[in-house]
């Protein structure tokens, strides 16, 4: 157990190293968002024109970033030794909304290379825990020296009004602090600004609702980290770290194309061996008392000029050659499709009469990139199932669902018929009814269902049921006995 040095100073620790992380993570969410300031402008080019697209952004981080989420979706837990799906791990799952929140989770570990899930046990509801998916900014995980997996602390921050909140996770006790906000300044440039910053942490006053700290009945961080892309010695990667150079320079290709266009939209004229031309200033007896010269740019708008002169010569330059911008710019995104393995079609838009094969091949990278999510996410979210059990007070389950399998929607996308096709190719070579059917795209609620209707339907219709399986192919064994045979 800690005391109040020991768990405050482990509180300025964490979210010291939190606010590192933070900055990455703001910058690869705001270019999600679509907020990407233009980068690699000349100071020329910045100062007349930057202003006008300021607020522009051809986004291709969300679509990097949605491509594989779209393609995640877990169905079920199968814990080991179990011959079907948890339904009581799953019900809790569906309780929580995570259907729908996990795709949340997800999308911030491919956007900000890790984000987190939590497990707490309801005081309203003994049998279902609360889980919920955290943000990269909000949480962090310290592992025990040597493991990449044994949690040893958790931290969880948020503002709430003129207050940051911070509970600390810890495998025997959880406590909550405070701390003020207003006069602070968000300051991350040396350790001493940051200790700084974090001087003020107090235990928060509970009354008499709840000790702090609290026991924690589950004996282990339930905090889980779902890492993006984990390295052996270095942070996850995210998605999009490596699309936000290229994201700049599509932007600044399609600045300067609009740029190039207003301009080119009006031909580039100059006139040669001709004085400005200028109008008299008249006063109010109309006679001439002086001149000016004549506004240029009503020139631009009237499109007539005349001017005199034994000389007078005009000049046109060509103007620029605006597809070399769309051809830059077209290399570029074909560049960010190869990086992250998110195909072309995805991005460039456009299909020629490819067969569903030549399809498939093209996706193949983005396949293998979701299946090595479902991998990382998978054995993570083990984890999460795991804390489900112990917050139930259920340690043999929670063994039995960390050594268990995570099922998730097949990662690759096909029409029904390659499926069904595929599917009876498995049923004629002895694959059972059950499997085909999680195959076939089913949950395994969904399956269960399935196979009460077909043993309804046998119920109903036994001759039926029985003209049927004497109609199956015979297995190499031999077939199913005939009816005198049985009969007998």
């Amino acid at each position: 157990m800690a005391d109040v040095k020991q768990a405050t100073a482990l509180v300025e620790l964490l979210e010291a190293e939190l606010r590192s992380r933070c900055r990455d993570i703001d910058t690869f969410q705001g270019y999600y968002r679509g907020e990407q300031p233009l980068k690699f402008a000349s100071d020329e080019f910045r100062k007349y024109h930057g202003h006008r697209y300021k607020d522009f952004s051809d986004n291709w981080v969300q679509v990097v970033a949605d491509s594989p989420v779209e393609r995640l979706t877990v169905t079920g837990i199968k814990p080991a030794g179990a011959d079907r799906a948890d339904a009581e791990s799953w019900r809790v799952w569906q309780t929580n909304g995570l259907d729908a929140d996990s795709q949340l989770g997800f999308l911030g570990a491919v956007t900000s290379a890790r984000s987190f899930a939590l497990v707490w046990g309801d005081p309203d509801d003994d049998e279902t825990p609360l889980v919920t998916f955290e943000d990269a900014s909000s949480c962090i995980v310290v592992y025990e020296p040597g493991s990449r997996r044994r949690r040893r602390a958790a931290l969880r921050r948020w503002q709430d009004g003129e207050n940051y909140m911070a509970v600390l996770y810890l495998p025997d006790e959880v406590w909550k602090f405070q701390r003020p906000v207003e006069g602070r300044q968000d300051k991350t440039q040396d350790m001493a600004a940051v200790d700084e910053q974090m001087d003020g942490w107090t235990p928060r006053d509970m009354g008499e609702k709840e000790p702090n700290p609290q026991p924690n009945p589950m004996g282990v961080v339930p905090v889980v980290e779902l890492p993006n892309r984990p390295l052996l010695v270095d942070d996850p990667i995210s998605d999009v770290r490596g699309v936000v150079p290229m994201q700049d320079a599509v932007n600044l290709l399609w600045a300067q194309l609009f740029t190039a266009s207003d301009y080119a939209s009006f031909p580039q004229r100059v006139i040669l061996g001709a004085e400005r031309p200028v109008l008299p200033i008249l006063n109010e007896l109309g006679e001439v008392v002086g001149e000016k010269p004549i506004d240029i740019e009503k020139f631009a708008v009237d499109r007539v000029a005349m001017f005199t002169g034994e000389n007078v010569q005009i000049a046109e330059w060509t103007a620029a050659n605006l597809n070399a911008y769309t051809d830059v710019t077209e290399v570029a995104v074909g560049h960010i499709a190869a990086q992250t393995r998110t195909p072309q079609h995805y991005l460039i838009g456009k299909m020629a009469n490819l067969s569903a094969d030549a399809l498939l091949a093209a996706e193949t990278g983005l396949v293998k990139r979701v299946e090595e999510k479902q991998l990382w996410y998978g054995q993570a979210l083990r984890e999460v199932f795991a804390l489900v059990a112990l917050a139930q007070g259920n340690a043999a389950k929670a063994r039995a669902v960390r050594g268990g399998h995570l099922l998730w929607a097949d990662a690759e996308s096909r029409s029904q018929a390659q499926v069904a096709d595929a599917l009876l190719k498995l049923k004629q070579i002895g694959f059972p009814f059950e499997f085909l059917a999680l195959r076939y795209g089913l949950t395994p609620t969904e399956v269960t269902d399935l196979l009460a209707m077909v043993e309804r339907e046998q119920e109903l219709d036994p001759l039926g049921a029985a003209t049927r399986l004497m109609n199956q192919t015979p297995p190499a064994s031999g077939g199913p006995p005939a009816p005198d045979e049985a009969a007998a």
